[in-house]
């Protein structure tokens, strides 16, 4: 059974001083398409207002980003990507699911931003031929324990020298050990506590300098 053409529905977000209309499905389940997920386990996570990339949001809208290189991985709807563009960004944004990329260009036209985007799975060699950003970003991406490895290779690959991630969770229970082998690979893992994450958090990801211990 394929999952049937979704109805919209348009949701006013504030991400600080920023005010948009955000279009979605009213029904991501609607969206359920058996045979893809027969393929490869596909679900239409991508069209769900998740409380992660709200938080993200809500807290990248707060930076002064004019100038910078920002790429969102497994960006769904794109909040983080709409607000970083909001601040100044030059954006990428990234998802496995071409359904959710036309509908963050759409978004992102109707408030007359500019977002590019690409399709990526993150095990694939499209990976290598992103480039390095400034910032990072990715919400609510380590709800399958097979996610977690793909994720900090990518990590390596695509935060610049000098660059960071931000990474907000809701608390997810394969959260805990991802971080876990990012300080063993030589990240500094630093957890900020919002309030739409009681569990969980964003966590800043640096590099390490060689005389970081901690």
């Amino acid at each position: 059974m394929t999952g049937a053409p979704p109805d919209y529905v348009a949701e006013p977000l504030q991400f600080g001083p920023f005010s948009i209309t955000l279009r979605r499905p009213a029904d991501a389940e609607g969206l359920i398409d058996e045979e893809r997920f027969d393929d490869d386990e596909f679900l239409p996570y991508w069209a769900e207002l998740w409380p992660s990339g709200l938080a993200l949001a809500r807290h990248v809208a707060t930076h002064a980003l004019a100038g910078r290189t920002v790429l969102e991985l497994g960006c769904g709807l794109g909040l983080p990507s709409l607000a970083a563009a909001l601040v100044g960004a030059d954006v990428l944004a990234t998802d496995w699911a071409p359904e959710a990329l036309g509908l963050l260009r759409r978004n992102a036209a109707s408030s007359e931003l500019t977002i590019t985007t690409a399709i990526l799975a993150w095990g694939g060699d499209d990976a290598l031929e992103l480039g390095q950003f400034d910032l990072v970003l990715a919400a609510d991406v380590l709800y399958e324990a097979r996610n977690a490895r793909p994720l900090l290779r990518l990590l390596d690959r695509v935060v610049a020298p000098g660059g960071e991630a931000l990474i907000a969770d809701p608390g997810r229970r394969h959260a805990a050990a991802f971080f876990d082998g990012a300080r063993a690979e030589g990240w500094s893992v630093e957890v900020s506590a919002v309030a739409e994450l009681p569990a969980g958090g964003i966590t800043r990801l640096r590099r390490r300098l060689p005389r970081e211990t901690g």
